[in-house]
């Protein structure tokens, strides 16, 4: 594999990694207020990726289709977002902050279904990941590096804060261990390289239907943020700092796309 995209793919990692290191420095568990602001910033990522890095360039990849050209896209679209229900309704994972589980019911720790949570969140950014990479490795895509990087250093950014969403809740709810918890936090993390070769290997064999792969993973960001991400914002005592980190977060996926696009 080429070094660039090997650093392209593992570049969330980090950000989810160097997030739930947040443990060994910080004693106490992270505000709510931030976590608001911080959960905002990371929908504002996600949608901007979805529009700028995904179905826009899904959309162009169709323009043979002439006034269809839409038509991957919206199918794709609502692809992921069936694809995330489903999940959503298979696998038991617990909230943080919630006691109520969801998914199937399960013997499960709690701890593991709180990791489980968060890996779902997770695995439409390896997806959309996997399906930018795999359109720059494809024949006539548009596609660049620059913008490929964008993609993965704005996911890298926002993983940032939910590492430490992660790793620091366990810490001081469950009376876990520094180390434990940090390993839990880059767990949760390590699904996205691996959703990312997995999209990669398929759009390699399925290379016609790379418009259907980056659409189906903009689908599944954007289910994400509709149903876990914006939600978690408006809980507890009313705030505004969930919409001013989705503003900022929107505004720095925006800069990163054209700058490095």
């Amino acid at each position: 594999m080429n070094m660039n995209i090997f650093l392209g793919l593992i570049l969330p990692l980090i950000g989810t990694s160097a997030g739930a290191a947040c443990v060994f420095v910080m004693r106490r568990q992270m505000n709510a207020l931030v976590q608001k602001a911080l959960l905002g910033f990371a929908s504002g990522v996600m949608v901007a990726a979805s529009v700028w890095s995904l179905l826009i360039p899904a959309m162009e990849m169709s323009s043979a289709l002439g006034r269809l050209s839409f038509l991957p896209a919206v199918c794709g679209l609502i692809g992921g977002i069936a694809f995330l229900l489903l999940l959503d309704w298979l696998i038991p994972h617990l909230h943080l902050g919630s006691d109520e589980a969801e998914g199937h019911r399960s013997s499960l720790q709690r701890t593991t279904m709180m990791v489980l949570a968060v890996t779902l969140h997770n695995i439409p950014e390896g997806m959309a990941i996997g399906a930018v990479f795999a359109a720059l490795m494809a024949q006539g895509s548009e596609v660049t590096m620059a913008s490929a990087f964008a993609l993965s250093i704005g996911i890298a950014i926002q993983n940032f804060p939910e590492g430490a969403i992660v790793s620091m809740p366990l810490r001081a709810e469950k009376g876990m261990n520094r180390r434990r918890a940090f390993f839990y936090g880059v767990l949760s993390g390590a699904v996205e390289p691996l959703a990312a070769i997995v999209m990669i290997l398929l759009s390699s064999s399925l290379q016609p239907l790379l418009p259907l792969f980056l659409s189906f993973a903009a689908g599944a960001m954007i289910y994400v943020v509709v149903e876990e991400l914006i939600p978690e914002t408006a809980q507890g005592r009313h705030s505004n700092l969930g919409t001013i980190g989705f503003a900022l977060g929107f505004a720095l996926m925006m800069i990163l796309d054209v700058a490095l696009g």
